[in-house]
This record gives C-alpha cells, structure tokens and sequence, in this order.
C-alpha cells in the first residue's frame, strides 16, 4: 500500500478496493502496521490507516498532539482520498479520536468500530498519579518491552510483531508521547459520545487490562444511542495484533462491502 502525505497533513495508507472504506486510527503508542495483521484478512476491501501526528512516519510533524488536532486531521486525510462512504475503525486512543469525529456528524460515515477504546468517560483509575506513571511507559526499549508483555497482552505476539511494538512506541516525538497520558486519557467526552448518530460496534479483550470490559460496558456503552458489543476470548489490549483473525471479521460482519 502506498503512503500518502502533502502538506501537513500525516502520512497515511490507503488500498483501493469495495467499499464502505475502512479507517483505522491506532492507538498510542502504534502507528498504521499496528493494523496490517487485520487488513491483510479483509482482501478486496479498501481501506486506509493513519500513522497519527508525531507518530511512526508522521513523527516530523509538529504540535499539537491533541485529541482534537487528530480528528482534525483524519478529517482532512479524508477530504484529500476522496473517500465518499466510510467506517472508522478505532483501537484505544484511536477509539477516543473515532468519538469526536463522529460526534460532528460526517455524512459519509456510516458506523463506527470501537476497539478496546478510550471510553467517553475517563475511569476512575486515571488518577493524576497514574497518568504520571503511564507517560513514562515508554521511556526505553525495556519499559515498552515489559509494558507489553506484562499489561498490553494476554496472547504471545510473534518476534517480528513483539519488536514491532518497541519500534512503533519508540517512534513518537517526546511531546506526543506524553500528551495522551497527561492529558488525553482524561478528557471526558460524554457529551460527544451521546451526539453519535451512527451505528457502534464496541470490541473488548476478555483480558485486557488497560481498559477492561467492565469499564467499557459502564464507561462508554451507556453513552451511545445504538451500541453493539462484543467481546473477544482470550485477548488482552492489542485486539489488531494479538487476535487480527477474530477481529476482521468482527469488522467485515459489521460493515459488509457494498
């Protein structure tokens, strides 16, 4: 898949195929290959994901490294593919920016998949003191290395996915390494979440540790007008990598091409 970046907008991959296209946002600390397991097991649809800015190939790109500035600009990675009808598909923080993009109401979009997501309503966990100690998980290869294998994951990755992990959270300029624990994690978007008028489908890892199924039954669920949920067995918080077969076809089922 060819990348694509003019002017300042992020780099991003987009294949050409059926439709409804597929948008994917990662979460932090990944990039666009955070999905290819995923979009190598959607064949013949067209899909585009983003490496957000001040990640990956996106990483020359200047601040801000907000929430907003990120919706803003997969807005104008939209407008710039020509993209008619599309679903964005969400991982965690890529799940909270999916939020405020659907809340304006595009009127292409046609749903929306939330995987393993920021919920709209911060947990009760996201203390200031554990947002301080999250913005230094990926300080080293060692602390990305633990945080995955002891936090992020509940299935082995394979030695070429581990190390991918490493590379892709080392990747990000310091400021938007830090700007989602600091600050994004605990902006509460409630009120954006209850304006979506799309369909949702809401993915969870049975395992996962960042944000558990409870939080998301309690914390996003409630706040979106047509929800669907779903939980994945076995996986923790990197549903794209650690179960990229149950979840393509979570997708597909849920935004078939037309």
């Amino acid at each position: 898949m060819p990348a694509t970046q003019q002017r300042d907008l992020p780099v991003y991959d987009h294949r050409e195929g059926a439709g409804p296209t597929l948008v994917f946002l990662h979460y932090w600390g990944g990039s666009a290959h955070t999905w290819d397991p995923v979009i190598e097991r959607l064949p013949g649809r067209e899909t585009l994901a983003v490496d957000f800015r001040g990640w990956g190939r996106s990483r020359h790109l200047p601040a801000p490294f907000t929430l907003e500035q990120f919706a803003d600009d997969v807005r104008g990675v939209i407008a710039e593919s020509g993209i008619r009808d599309y679903v964005l598909v969400g991982h965690s923080m890529g799940g909270k920016v999916a939020q405020l993009i659907a809340a304006t109401g595009p009127v292409a979009l046609r749903g929306v998949v939330l995987v393993a997501s920021a919920p709209a309503r911060p947990a009760d966990e996201v203390t200031a003191e554990y947002r301080e100690a999250l913005s230094h998980a990926y300080d080293s290869d060692e602390s990305v290395a633990g945080a995955r294998d002891n936090i992020l994951t509940a299935r082995t990755l394979s030695t070429a996915i581990a190390s991918q992990v490493v590379a892709d959270s080392r990747s990000g300029a310091d400021a938007a390494r830090t700007e989602w624990p600091l600050r994004g994690i605990a902006r509460d978007i409630t009120e954006n979440a209850r304006a979506i008028r799309v369909p949702v489908l809401v993915i969870a890892g049975e395992h996962d540790r960042v944000e558990p199924v409870d939080v998301l039954r309690t914390n996003l669920v409630p706040y979106l007008s047509d929800a669907a949920f779903q939980t994945i067995p076995g996986t923790g918080h990197l549903i794209p990598l650690e179960a990229p077969v149950e979840l393509s076809a979570a997708i597909a089922a849920f935004a078939p091409a037309v």
